[in-house]
């Protein structure tokens, strides 16, 4: 690959493959049709008191065909290399060990999931006086297996995509909740316009389907309990419904798009990010206006897909800024998937990306007032992402006619 990094030029980038498999289904048609038809998958009595939005059947042997790969990865692993799989599909790379070989993979991920019954055991023991010196040790040695440190380890889902799929350039690894999927995007981007890659492969996944999840954020008050509701029409009931989902795209410079005939779903322009201090009322509202500023809005019809979390007071400022913009077309992720944490910027990405290559926005799925309807096709999305606790962060995505 030719070092293209002292062109002035930045190389145009296009959005060439996407992967999806969330609580709406799998796959790009399943996915158009269910935001069409605005249908969401809620389920307000499994987790009771908390709302989540599950995982839709998936059929992981389609993707990850050895049982084996399967046994060892936990739920968010097989989410993942999954969605991987569909986005490598969709960008018709699947198989092709020279391009693969080369595909630098960017992946946001979290912590890793615990082992219930290994965290049960030890405080059952603690609990009735059974534990005797060393015995937290000798449980930990003993019951968790090599992958794990009392969690799973957050590159695993890298390396079973490379394992699995044969992704096997440069790989990295971010965590850091929502600001991680805005900055897996961002650096895959910068390194694309900047000629020191070709293409990427880039995404996130989660398990929303979690108790040690759910008692995590229930310490910050930020679970939405009792009864699903839409983002913005949380104000009585704040917090997030967590979701469960993959989202992957392909991301490449335009000419190796062309010189291998791919057709690309849109341009992806810019992705900025910052981080506020949220010391004072209006803090995130001022870092997002700044955003704006920087991400490049052109003259057009535009649209705005928002990764909103219905936790507060991140929603609320959010908000705020949105009403600087009130002639532009909005839509919640959150709404209508759940949160997903570190995929709900990916997850936002596909979703704007899917919208510009059918060109139309769907239909709001929420009646609060703050989602107005689009009769004409986009030209560009604006994608942000305001995280529960912290982070910022937008990018544009536009249409190549």
């Amino acid at each position: 690959m030719a070092d293209k990094s002292s062109d002035s030029k930045p190389i145009e980038a296009w959005i060439t493959g996407i992967g999806l498999a969330t609580s709406l289904g799998e796959g790009l048609d399943a996915h158009w049709d269910a935001l069409n038809q605005q249908r969401i998958n809620v389920d307000e009595k499994s987790f009771a008191p908390y709302v989540v939005h599950p995982l839709a059947p998936v059929s992981f042997d389609a993707q990850i065909p050895k049982k084996g790969d399967q046994r060892q990865m936990e739920a968010w692993q097989r989410i993942g290399t999954y969605a991987a799989g569909l986005a490598l599909d969709s960008a018709g790379i699947k198989g092709n060990t020279d391009i693969l070989s080369r595909m630098d993979m960017v992946v946001a991920a979290g912590g890793g999931e615990r082992d219930l019954a290994v965290d049960a055991g030890i405080l059952n023991a603690e609990a009735k006086g059974n534990s005797a010196p060393g015995f937290l040790n000798e449980r930990l040695m003993g019951d968790l297996r090599p992958t794990l440190f009392l969690a799973q380890l957050s590159n695993l889902l890298a390396g079973n995509i490379a394992i699995v799929h044969g992704v096997t350039g440069s790989s990295r690894t971010f965590m850091g909740e929502e600001a991680a999927g805005v900055d897996a995007a961002r650096i895959a981007l910068a390194r694309i316009a900047a000629g020191q890659s070709d293409i990427a492969l880039i995404g996130a996944a989660h398990n929303g389907e979690r108790k040690d999840l759910l008692v995590l954020y229930e310490f910050g008050d930020f679970n939405l309990k009792d009864k699903y509701a839409p983002v913005w029409a949380r104000d009585a009931k704040k917090g997030f419904a967590l979701g469960s989902g993959g989202a992957f795209l392909v991301i490449e410079s335009r000419a190796h798009a062309e010189a291998r005939g791919a057709k690309p779903f849109a341009r992806l322009t810019s992705v900025v990010a910052d981080r506020a201090r949220r010391k004072s009322s209006g803090d995130i509202t001022s870092t997002l206006e700044s955003l704006w500023s920087k991400v490049g809005v052109r003259d057009g019809s535009t649209a705005i897909i928002t990764g909103a979390t219905g936790a507060e007071p991140a929603t609320s400022e959010e908000r705020a800024f949105l009403h600087t913009h009130p002639e532009l077309p909005v839509r919640a992720t959150g709404t209508v998937f759940g949160h997903t944490l570190e995929t709900q910027f990916p997850l936002g990405l596909a979703v704007a990306a899917l919208s510009l290559s059918r060109g139309a926005l769907f239909p709001p799925a929420d009646s609060s007032g703050q989602e107005i309807e689009m009769s004409k096709p986009p030209t560009q999305i604006v994608v942000i992402g305001a995280g529960h606790w912290r982070g910022e962060g937008m990018a544009l995505v536009e249409a190549i006619r």
